[in-house]
């Protein structure tokens, strides 16, 4: 889809532009493309009961709700936040994937888990330190609560080497009765389908092992594994859940990095044209309304230069613009531009545009 579209440019229908009165800039999203993004998912992974979709993505109750609907039961969050906004919408495994030694943060999450005792919470943990922190407050309560081994699978941010110091956690928290399993996210695995699957398999191989050990003990784990460009790679007789996120809404760099999974982009940054200028455009949507944490040149899917990105506006090499222009930008980092919204503008399925609800930045 071009990024300079104008309401009789854009095909099909349902991406047709909201009321003129509409303040600008604002996040947009289309229900029926999530609807689309979630069944192509499902069938790259091979059934909806292996999805743990990461709500970092969308921070929104209302696609939780959607979700559980449509037969997703378990849900991955980054923060505390989403834990609680992923519960009160309904969802009854959680699990909060990021191994916190905070203890207000933990207690956090804990007392998520004693006002809601019919949900099953996970944790996280990757080290000795870590342990100790969850052990501190667990203790012999809440029995809706155990804690994964977080393995580090190369990106080399979190996660216990995959040796014997892994399996080291693993025992210890089997001898408390917390041991869910393992979890290893791969989010620096790039390149194309072969590279990515070899990268895979060697995890695979070594997680497997990992695997043997347990069981020689007696002792049962599953394993959540994968992200957006690995989900539909892991062997399915190993792990349990994968849990990409990104396809929710997709983004800019989806279509050409994973245009095999037939993502469609469901949510646009809706901005202004404001002023003209000979060759360059401005508009009303800066660094405050569209992830900055990409370069310049890769913020958003634009045919020509990204001349500057201020917290307001941005200039745009651009011709044939004019002052009045509402456009949609497709944002290279939809996750993180999600983030900057505590509201978004929905076109229904059923037709109608809806003001909901997101967590914006609340942590």
């Amino acid at each position: 889809m071009d990024s300079r579209l104008d309401q009789n440019q854009i095909s099909p229908p349902q991406y047709r532009l909201p009321d003129d009165y509409v303040s600008t800039p604002c996040f947009v999203i289309f229900e029926e493309g999530i609807r689309h993004n979630l069944k192509r998912t499902i069938e790259a992974c091979g059934g909806v009961e292996r999805l743990m979709p990461h709500v970092k993505t969308h921070r929104a109750p209302w696609i939780v709700q959607l979700l559980l609907d449509l037969g997703v039961e378990a849900f991955k969050c980054a923060t505390p936040a989403e834990v609680e906004m992923a519960v009160a919408a309904g969802a009854k495994n959680v699990t909060w994937a990021y191994p916190s030694v905070n203890p207000a943060n933990v207690a956090r999450f804990l007392s998520c888990a004693r006002n809601n005792e019919g949900a099953r919470l996970t944790g996280m943990v990757d080290s000795k330190r870590g342990l100790d922190s969850w052990n501190a407050q667990l203790g012999d309560n809440y029995t809706n609560v155990d804690l994964r081994v977080d393995l580090d699978p190369g990106m080399g941010r979190t996660g216990a080497p995959m040796t014997a110091a892994a399996l080291d956690l693993a025992f210890a928290l089997h001898d408390i009765g917390r041991f869910a399993g393992w979890h290893a996210y791969d989010g620096h695995i790039k390149g194309d389908r072969d590279a990515r699957r070899r990268q895979v398999m060697s995890n695979a191989e070594k997680i497997a092992n990992l695997q043997a050990v347990l069981r020689q003990k007696g002792v049962d784990a599953d394993l959540v594994a994968g992200g957006s460009y690995t989900f539909d790679l892991w062997p399915r007789d190993l792990v349990r859940y994968v849990s990409p996120g990104s396809w929710t809404y997709s983004s800019a760099q989806h279509d050409i990095e994973l245009s095999d999974l037939e993502w469609e982009q469901a949510a646009f940054v809706l901005t202004t044209v404001i002023s003209v200028h000979a060759g360059t455009a401005t508009f009303d949507a800066g660094s405050k309304a569209i992830s900055p944490d990409k370069p310049l040149s890769e913020r958003f899917r634009w045919d020509g230069r990204i001349v500057s990105m201020s917290e307001e506006h941005t200039i745009v090499e651009a011709e044939g613009l004019k002052v009045g222009d509402r456009l949609f930008l497709t944002p290279q980092h939809t996750c993180t531009t999600a983030y900057l919204y505590d509201k978004a503008i929905v076109k229904t399925s059923a037709g109608r545009w809806e003001d909901r609800q997101q967590l914006g930045c609340k942590r």
